[in-house]
């Protein structure tokens, strides 16, 4: 035993107790304290039966995920639990796991292994695995469905969603729902079963038998379709497969093999790269953790439309009143209908009740005036992307909002420090950009002006956790991170069109990439016509004799602005499903003939290359500036806010997957062939790539530093 793991004694029944904060975690020293427990109880005569319980709010929230990548890298050796866990389950004296808050991963692994399992009735069990692009590695997709069935187990190790406590117990995960003190009712329980002949889970096969064989060719055919290019959730299935054709010990085996072939994998480093990426956007270097934070206890939204009603969707959500201003009574009602419908539809698919959307409607207040805006701890501007109507927009707030407030520009592209110009207040003015649909894409860019006060930058990134959103903070740019980058990955896609690529092969091999859309695809479902607008608004920007993209405004002069008018590069039908649209093709060859533009054979390689390499030169000079306080910062973005593939980790990371010295080669090519205007190579992919490091090495410097 040691301090994360006590062992006291309730009369005759032994109380472990875990206590590894914040979430008992089994970082080392949890599993050997845990054994050395479990031995212990079972020498000590006087000890009937056992309770292993978690301290503070949870049981076992799972494996110390630091520990895989060190794993990996060879700083310690591959550790199972598995011998943990055997241990367990061969104790001469009952072994009850107590479970409240979370038994996940390794955690249920853990818990599988005692004898019987008691939950607290809000308490979560899962094998989530596979979103860190492993499976479970100790026992988990072996004792799982010997449990609660093959099937159930299929589904919990392959797509890592976690179960309820009722429906936990009512599987055989757990034999009583303890509903009031979880410690004393498993102490009782435990005085209850000490005499009992106490089964091992790895002995049950009654489960094993009587299942639809059909399962594993269903759930494989799930996870291609839900799961797209992802491993782990394949090899979950096989590795549950094998629970019902081979013994414990031999299933154990395959586990083992499949665990070490996912953990040593780009996927798996991608995914946990994501996952401690959301955790390190939080980490502004300027920003003291003791900065002192505004209260939001009321918002405002200028704006009912698509962004709008989102934005206020957001707040409603996360129990903040908020007030909605539109210019007329026909857009306000629009807007509202909008909210509505979109609730509506989630009180049809069960995901909560009536009552709830009650509440949430109940929190929006629908006006044409600015009455109550005084109120407001944060006023959201979301009106259309025009630098006039924005100035226009914050001068009004300025007059009518309390010194106190935050003013937050919903921009995708435009200048905050010169929408801050038209205030008072330019300190109080930041970048709060959501991505569309608002009230469901994850990300939002928190986008800081020159003047931005660090208080108002510490309340937006705390905001964000209120509202569910993953922050990353930007600096102020045309395009700020996401759509700056964007712009080149867009104009290659357009390029390739011009230079003699199909639309649908532009489409088809991004998405075969991974990525959730093609990019002609993505355009035609945001509509043509709102990149035409900024690209208007920017035209005195754009450098002569620099090559443009041709093709969209062309489309947008002949009213085809994409899904919303059924035309765009694609045509779509009565459901929105593209289609190849001979029109378009004709007048992409049009086009480049009128340019001069030589047509020829293109290969998926130079699409992926070229649009790909593109985005992470972009990134690069991004980071260069300023822009872009970390290379996660930018995977961050892109897995939340553009469809990125999480399993490829981001465009920086995937650029240090293919290696660093290989990209600035390709870059050089495209700017051989294309011009240094468009491919000039990024000062710090120059700087990285000559010095052999990655983009992941440089973030490690710039924290050191």
């Amino acid at each position: 035993m040691n301090e994360l793991v006590k062992l006291m004694r309730s009369e005759d029944v032994a109380v472990i107790t875990i206590d590894n904060p914040p979430v008992n975690a089994l970082s080392p020293g949890v599993p050997e304290g845990l054994l050395a427990a479990i031995q212990s109880a079972a020498a000590d005569a006087a000890v009937k039966s056992v309770v292993v319980i978690g301290a503070g709010s949870t049981f076992i929230a799972g494996a110390d995920i630091r520990e895989f990548g060190k794993m990996v890298s060879g700083e310690r050796p591959r550790i199972s639990l598995l011998p943990l866990l055997l241990a367990i389950e061969d104790s001469p004296k009952p072994v009850v796991m107590a479970i409240h808050g979370q038994a996940l991963g390794g955690g249920l692994e853990v818990a599988m292994a005692g004898h019987y399992r008691v939950i607290a009735p809000r308490a979560q069990v899962g094998q989530p695995e596979v979103k860190l692009g492993i499976i479970p590695g100790a026992g988990g997709t072996q004792r799982l469905p010997r449990l609660a069935g093959v099937a159930k187990a299929v589904e919990m190790c392959a797509f890592g969603e976690p179960i309820s406590a009722p429906e936990a117990l009512a599987l055989g995960i757990a034999d009583r729902i303890i509903e009031a003190d979880l410690l004393g009712g498993a102490v009782a329980f435990a005085r209850e079963v000490a005499n009992r002949p106490a089964s091992k889970t790895r002995e049950r096969q009654e489960k094993l038998a009587g299942f639809d064989p059909s399962v594993f060719a269903a759930a494989r055919d799930t996870a291609q379709k839900t799961r797209r290019g992802q491993k782990a959730p394949l090899a979950a299935i096989d590795a549950v497969e094998a629970s019902p054709k081979l013994s414990f010990e031999e299933g154990c085996r395959v586990e083992a093999r499949l665990f070490n072939e996912c953990l040593y994998s780009n996927q798996s480093r991608a995914l946990i790269h994501a996952f401690f990426g959301e955790r390190t956007v939080n980490k502004i270097p300027d920003i003291p953790k003791n900065t002192p934070l505004r209260e939001i206890r009321r918002a405002a939204v200028v704006g009912a439309g698509t962004m709008g009603g989102g934005i206020a969707m957001n707040y409603a959500n996360a129990g903040i009143p908020v007030i909605v201003k539109e210019v007329s009574q026909e857009a306000l009602d629009r807007g509202l209908s909008t909210i509505r419908k979109n609730y509506a539809n989630s009180v049809a698919k069960g995901r909560f009740s009536q009552a709830v959307m009650d509440e949430r409607m109940a929190l929006i207040t629908p006006q044409l005036t600015y009455d109550g805006f005084e109120e407001a701890d944060i006023i959201v501007e979301a009106v259309f992307e025009g630098m006039g109507l924005k100035k226009q927009v914050f001068r009004e707030i300025d007059l009518v909002a309390k010194p106190s407030c935050i003013l937050a520009s919903n921009t995708s592209s435009l200048d905050i420090d010169e929408i801050a110009s038209a205030t008072r207040r330019p300190e109080s003015v930041i970048g709060h950009h959501f991505f569309s649909p608002a009230n469901v894409m994850r990300l939002l860019e928190v986008v800081r002006g020159k003047a931005t006060a660090r208080e108002a930058i510490a309340t937006s990134m705390a905001l964000a956790k209120r509202l569910k959103k993953v922050a990353v903070l930007a600096g102020n740019c045309r395009g700020f991170i996401g759509n700056r980058m964007l712009g080149p990955y867009f104009r290659e896609a357009q390029f390739l069109i011009e230079e003699g690529a199909t639309v649908e092969a532009v489409n088809q091999t991004l998405y075969d990439f991974g990525w959730a859309m093609g990019p002609l695809a993505v355009s035609d479902l945001a509509g043509l016509d709102v990149g035409w607008r900024i690209r208007k608004e920017f035209k005195h920007l754009e450098k002569p004799g620099v090559r443009v993209p041709l093709v969209a405004d062309r489309l947008c002069e002949l009213g085809r602005f994409g899904q919303k008018t059924g035309r765009g590069f694609s045509l779509y039908d009565e459901n929105r499903r593209p289609l190849a649209d001979p029109e378009t093709a004709a007048l992409i060859e049009q086009v480049a003939r009128q340019a001069g533009i030589e047509r020829r054979a293109v290969q998926a390689e130079e699409i992926v290359d070229r649009c790909l390499f593109a985005l992470v030169n972009e990134g690069a000079r991004l980071l260069g500036e300023g822009i872009a306080l970390r290379a996660v910062d930018i995977d961050i973005v892109y897995l939340n806010g553009y469809g990125f593939p999480a399993w490829r980790g981001g465009p920086m990371f995937y650029a240090d997957t293919v290696g660093l010295e290989k990209v600035l080669g390709r870059v050089r090519e495209f700017e051989a062939r294309h011009g240094s205007d468009l491919w000039s190579p990024a000062p710090l992919l120059e700087q990285l790539a000559s010095d052999g490091n990655t983009f992941a090495g440089y973030d490690k410097q710039m924290a050191v530093d």
